[in-house]
């Protein structure tokens, strides 16, 4: 008898009460052999981690929840979870944000397709995928040029190094150096994958379409285009 794996998805949440209150009972309908969520909450004022503890304790072997002080940043937030989901023996660890903007009904394909790599990313950049249709020529050239200048000055070998949607097998996660990645923002995605291409991780992208928010508040702002900016060029030059 093949036994599942041990799959976590860690979800970083700062007021996204009404996002989770659909996105658990959501998740845990996909019925998926050996699931779990692990939320990692920032004292959301709106209660989200009130929310994520009822959840957790109605259902304690599919949920369990990490609350940290305050707002300390989504890559903080992102490696104490991955930490924790080693901690709790997971053997897939899977990234997603907490707004739908990531498809649920990519993650069976994450998992069918990790058999052949150690990261499947979901991209929004290969053929098949597609953006919100509310997303405005300026936007889409500024996630794209940013992207591109991402992937130009790491030399990662795949399209979508600043999708935060992906499965990383515990074998790879293992040899990234979590305490060493100081990225915030966008750009930790990318210093997450530089971090895993140097230690030979083997990368698959599966397209997906990439949906704007419909409840909470954007956490994008012009502090974290800057890090954005200027992390990758430290990411080029620190190797």
């Amino acid at each position: 008898m093949t036994i599942a794996p041990r799959v976590i998805i860690v979800i970083p949440t700062y007021n996204e009460r009404e996002n989770l209150s659909v996105m658990v009972p959501r998740l845990r309908a996909l019925g998926i052999p050996g699931l779990s969520l692990l939320v990692v909450d920032d004292n959301s004022p709106d209660g989200t981690g009130r929310l994520a503890d009822q959840f957790a304790a109605e259902s304690p072997d599919f949920m369990a929840v990490v609350h940290r002080p305050g707002k300390l940043g989504m890559g903080r937030a992102y490696i104490q979870g991955f930490q924790t989901a080693l901690d709790r023996g997971a053997d897939l660890i899977i990234q997603m944000d907490a707004d739908f903007s990531h498809p649920l009904t990519t993650i069976p394909v994450f998992l069918q397709r990790i058999a052949d790599a150690d990261v499947v990313v979901g991209s929004r950049y290969v053929a098949g995928s597609s953006l919100d249709e509310h997303w405005g020529p300026k936007r889409r050239a500024l996630s794209k040029g940013g992207n591109n200048f991402a992937r130009l000055m790491t030399g990662l070998p795949f399209y979508d190094v600043t999708g935060g949607f992906r499965c990383y097998r515990r074998s790879i996660m293992e040899r990234i150096p979590l305490d060493q990645v100081k990225s915030e923002g966008f750009v930790f995605q990318v210093e997450m994958a530089y971090l895993a291409h140097r230690n030979g991780a083997r990368f698959i992208e599966v397209p997906i379409h990439f949906a704007d928010r419909v409840a909470g508040d954007s956490k994008m702002s012009l502090k974290i285009v800057w890090e954005a900016f200027w992390r990758v060029w430290d990411l080029r030059f620190r190797s």
